[in-house]
This record gives structure tokens, sequence and C-alpha cells, in this order.
């Protein structure tokens, strides 16, 4: 069991939340997510006292944990449209924090990471925390297809473009959201399929690691 110190981090989180709030995060859903999730178990203890400051962490393979309201932002679009029930494919698990989220909401959640390390840290601290979470090792840009369909696919990473194999593993009605852009910037970009046609709408602008894949920027 974990000594997560929850005595002394429970006010860092609500703190988190209501910044959450004033910076425009309004699902209820959501926000009561991130007051169960306890951020400073996804970074190193050394971090902890800073885990809910709104800011990227660092974790290993000089990958980072996106700041709250990076989480907030693209978990938000996704509460707007599914119930809890929703089967949801994270591409780039890092840390896990934004899958845990999506667990706290009732999503049936899939997670695909590339990094061997994440992905092992990743699988303990979901099973330490009692998290009914599906994770695999790969290239997280060809989608996870033997699990398809997904009614939404979120990117935790800056792609150079959209991966097809991720818009064809949508299901009719699913959304896919995923920062595209250059290296140092992205904008957010949610595509909405509906039969066979696949509609496209722009969103802010972000900073994320870049997807690494074959339907991504290469190593």
């Amino acid at each position: 069991m974990i000594n997560d110190q929850d005595h002394k981090y429970r006010p860092k989180r609500e703190e988190m939340v209501q910044k959450l709030r004033e910076m425009g995060i309004s699902n209820e859903r959501v926000l009561q997510a991130f007051l169960q999730v306890k951020r400073h178990l996804f970074v190193d203890s050394a971090f902890w006292d800073v885990a809910y400051q709104d800011s990227p962490l660092p974790i290993a393979a000089n990958q980072t944990i996106s700041q709250p309201y990076t989480v907030a932002y693209m978990t938000s679009i996704v509460a707007e449209h599914y119930p809890s029930d929703a089967k949801v494919l994270e591409v780039g698990t890092g840390s896990g924090y934004q899958a845990a989220i999506l667990c706290a909401l009732g999503y049936r959640v899939f997670t695909i990471e590339r990094q061997e390390i994440l992905y092992q840290q990743a699988l303990k601290r979901f099973e330490e925390l009692g998290l009914k979470i599906q994770c695999k090792l790969g290239d997280g840009t060809l989608g996870w297809a033997a699990m398809k369909p997904f009614d939404a696919i979120l990117v935790t990473a800056g792609s150079p473009d959209v991966p097809r194999p991720l818009i064809e593993q949508l299901a009719d009605d699913g959304r896919l959201v995923i920062p595209i852009g250059d290296i140092k910037t992205q904008q957010m970009r949610i595509f909405h399929r509906q039969g066979n046609q696949v509609f496209e709408s722009l969103a802010d602008h972000f900073a994320f690691v870049p997807l690494i894949g074959k339907e991504g920027w290469k190593e």
C-alpha cells in the first residue's frame, strides 16, 4: 500500500480544482475526477510538494506529465459528449495520470505507450491503485485496432498531422482530440466522425512533447 500522505495533499488538490474552475473548466464530472485522483502519486516523490501546481513536471524517458489545465481541457471535450460507459483510447500513457482521470469518470480506458520504462511504471501504478485500465506497449500512432471502435481517442503528444489509423478506429459519432502543429507548439483539433464523413474543428494552442511513430514524428 502506498503511503500517499493524503492528509497533506488533499488541500493542495482542492486548491488545484478551484484554480481549474477559475481558468474556465466548468464540467462538474471532470472537476470531481481531478479532486479524486491523487496527482502526486503519478510523479517522483521529489516532486510531491509541487504536484498540484498548474505546470508540467518531468517523468522518466525525458517525457513530462502535462499540466492539470491541459489534462482537464482535453478531458472536458470527451466528458461533454460521452456518458460514463464510453470506450476511450489514450495515445501516450506517460505517467498514467490522464488515463486515471478518464477512469475516474467511469470510462472504459485503453492506453498505449511506446517507452517501455513508462509502460512498466504505469502498469505498476494502475495495479497499486486498483485501476482497471488496459495498457499496451507499442506505436500509439497506429492505434489499437484489436480493440476498436472507440467513442473517443485522446492523443497526449503533438503530431505533425492526423494519424489516419486513429480516424479509422473511431466509432460512429466518435471524436479524436489531438494537438497538431510543429515541434514547439500545436493547436488542439477535434475530428468528429459521422458515418463516412469526418468533421474538423479547431480549439486552443498548447505545447506538447512530440508524438513519435510511423504516423507521427520520426525518431
